[in-house]
């Protein structure tokens, strides 16, 4: 990415951006205004019935976005909450994850957003109390199938229409990548939910989805909202560690979820069951901390009637450990 001469850049003139942490505070300076106000779209969507559509994305592919996805849609269900999942991603882990053959996938995503088949039809019960609209290879020539179909960026809002109103959350897992496919995922959802892995390359990517998030609410979804970020494969012992956090710290505020997600084998092993981590280990630190997750996306969606549950401390390092925490505290 080639940037011109700007405040902030290199001493000596030659226009172009330093390298490392600076480089990375540069960046945010220039994204921040997307989501400086911290605007709660709840209070401005007129109260009704429907589902509230989330978004789980981030360009930057190995984040766990399609874990986040399916662990946390799971465990809000496991909530008593009706919630479905549209798996958006053309490698069609979010289906398998729910122990869904992707061959066995007749009429899913892509024959959704061509509009061979109704929404109603491409739902799919699962034994893990979450329904889902899986993905099939097919999906992977969506993108350019989607380019001379009217309405080619809110295909997909238009179908969840007709079950919309079926469920208390819909979520849709986005592929890792910025096309057609994400952009009707972005146009489709009141607000995203991105994870984002505790490295240095993270933080450049989440700075370009958020000039994409900026962009796709001023031209197509003017309610489109940051629902919140969450760190995951969290480990506390490192300083990279507790440099990413204060960065993202300060510049999203208390849209940034106490909950942190700790690296666990069990959660990689469990797709290759088919089983999400509540169910494939609903003891461990892994099962533990999507719950409570789960628990803390409720309470911000509702927080006259949140769910209660004594939590554990999720964040392996103390607060003070930051040097410059948010403005905005968190509640």
């Amino acid at each position: 990415m080639v940037f011109g001469r700007c405040a902030g850049a290199a001493p000596g003139g030659n226009g172009r951006l330093p390298d490392g942490p600076e480089r990375t505070q540069i960046l945010f300076r220039r994204k921040r205004l997307f989501h400086v106000e911290h605007r709660n779209i709840s209070r401005e969507r007129k109260k009704s019935s429907v589902a509230k559509i989330v978004a789980v994305a981030n360009q930057k592919g190995g984040v766990g976005k399609t874990t986040t996805a399916v662990n946390l849609s799971c465990c809000v269900a496991a909530l008593g909450k009706k919630v479905l999942i549209v798996d958006l991603d053309p490698q069609g882990n979010s289906t398998t994850g729910y122990g869904i053959p992707k061959r066995s996938v007749e009429a899913g995503t892509y024959e959704l957003l061509i509009g061979e088949v109704n929404a109603p039809d491409t739902v799919r019960k699962t034994e893990f109390r979450t329904d889902v609209i899986g993905a099939n290879s097919r999906l992977a020539g969506a993108g350019l199938e989607l380019i001379d179909l009217p309405g080619r960026e809110s295909r997909l809002r238009k179908a969840l229409a007709l079950v919309q109103k079926d469920y208390d959350f819909i979520f849709i897992d986005c592929p890792p990548s910025l096309d057609l496919l994400t952009l009707n995922g972005l146009c489709a959802c009141d607000s995203v939910l991105i994870p984002i892995q505790c490295e240095y390359y993270a933080l450049e990517g989440l700075s370009e989805l958020i000039s994409t998030l900026k962009t796709v609410r001023k031209k197509y979804n003017p309610h489109l909202d940051i629902e919140g970020v969450v760190f995951t494969m969290f480990t506390g012992r490192y300083n990279l560690t507790l440099q990413v956090v204060e960065q993202v710290e300060k510049y999203f505020g208390n849209k940034v979820y106490e909950t942190t997600i700790p690296r666990s084998i069990r959660v990689s092993e469990a797709p290759g069951y088919g089983q999400p981590i509540n169910f494939y280990e609903p003891k461990g630190k892994g099962s533990e901390a999507y719950m409570d997750l789960a628990i803390e996306f409720v309470k911000r969606n509702n927080p006259a009637g949140g769910v209660q549950r004594t939590r554990r401390k999720t964040r392996l390092t103390p607060k003070d450990a930051l040097a410059e925490p948010a403005a905005e505290g968190r509640s």
